[in-house]
């Protein structure tokens, strides 16, 4: 095989990360607003700009009033393992796991927690048997797997007469996917996926099952301060209207309003779902004209829309490594290899923040550098 000539044209905004992805069209720090910024979050502006900021998430996920959502420390993973850690113990618990994130949850469980959960597995690429679920157990799952590009086709799985609790890790799913909240009890997120905002705050929802469980049960393990949700056995209200646990920044907070604000301005989740759904079949029509190329998840109803991986024919480790460094070393694609604990392949950002012109300009440069590898 020869090199092919290096394309004409580049990405606009080359960020295909599967990581913080690409700030939304029009963004530059100008942008924010400079009303709250190096002002205490106690003070009265910057209380109305968190309050302001958690109204925005509530609308555009069309989050029903039954359903409180706060934002709390350390990004998704803080918000997931606050729930863990302050919800489980009451009953069984059942661990899904299909992609790394997934299995971080069960080492939680098992090794942490010491719970002694139902795992049920899947290899990456698959789904496991939702059907094998016992709906009298908490169960933790990723509604959206970013490491494998395989997600939940939908809630139906979930039983509406459950005794336990769903916990949805959602961060690469929200503001991508149709979410029915009735079946969600905990849900947590972060706003460097879908919204292409800034990481370190993690966004913790709470069903009223949810806040029953942390009403009527105390766990027999300590937690740090930034964990507890009650206070004298009642739910801390304040955390939900803005009156964070600690000192948010609140730069990442006006980040993540200009990003809210930007997916509004689209006509809200409808508009970024329409837009994530745009780029994954930009990018599966690139895949289907390609021999080489191939999907992680080969079932188009599980596949994510927001982190598609991809298989790349005969490719090892130390291939996809020099395939995503010719990309990024000409400006047309960044951080694109897939995850470390995932087979070796590529691992495309098509979330709303991504423009499709982009991802169809992105065809013709993996066309390059796998004629330049081969060559």
């Amino acid at each position: 095989m020869t090199d092919l000539p290096m394309p004409a044209r580049k990405p606009a905004r080359p960020f295909f990360s599967s990581g913080p992805c690409a700030k939304p069209p029009g963004y530059s720090p100008a942008t924010l607003s400079t009303d709250s910024l190096g002002r205490s979050h106690r003070a009265k502006i910057g209380k109305a700009r968190l309050a302001y900021c958690i109204d925005l998430m509530k609308e555009l996920l069309q989050l029903p009033d039954t359903h409180r959502l706060g934002i709390v420390p350390g990004s998704d993973t803080g918000a997931f393992e606050m729930a863990m850690w302050t919800m489980l113990g009451a009953r069984p618990v059942t661990t899904l796991a299909w992609e790394s994130f997934g299995d971080g949850w069960v080492t939680d469980a098992v090794k942490q927690l010491k719970l002694d959960p139902t795992v049920i597995k899947a290899d990456y690429g698959q789904l496991p048997d939702l059907s094998q679920v016992d709906w009298n157990s908490d169960v933790l799952f990723t509604w959206n797997g970013t490491t494998s590009g395989v997600r939940v086709p939908n809630a139906d799985w979930i039983a509406a007469d459950r005794e336990g609790l769903a916990f949805a890790d959602a961060t690469s799913g929200v503001f991508a996917c149709d979410i029915d909240w009735d079946k969600i009890d905990v849900a947590t997120f972060s706003w460097q996926k879908v919204l292409g905002s800034e990481g370190a705050h993690g966004i913790l929802i709470l069903g009223p099952r949810a806040v029953e469980r942390l009403e009527s049960f105390t766990p027999d393990r300590p937690l740090p301060k930034i964990f507890r949700l009650t206070k004298g056995g009642k739910l801390i209200e304040g955390i939900f209207r803005g009156e964070t646990i600690n000192t948010p920044s609140m730069l990442a907070v006006e980040d993540a309003i200009f990003a809210l604000e930007w997916g509004k301005s689209l006509g809200g989740l409808s508009g970024m779902k329409a837009r994530s759904d745009a780029n994954a079949a930009a990018l599966d029509a690139i895949v289907q004209s390609r021999d080489w190329l191939g999907h992680l998840a080969a079932d188009p109803a599980t596949r994510s829309t927001t982190s598609v991986c991809l298989t790349v024919e005969g490719a090892d480790t130390d291939f996809i490594k020099a395939f995503a460094k010719l990309l990024e070393d000409e400006g047309a694609a960044y951080d694109i290899a897939g995850y470390r604990d995932a087979p070796p392949g590529l691992r495309i950002w098509c979330g709303a923040t991504v423009d499709t012109a982009d991802i169809e300009a992105l065809g013709p440069w993996l066309d390059w550098a796998w004629a330049k590898l081969k060559a």
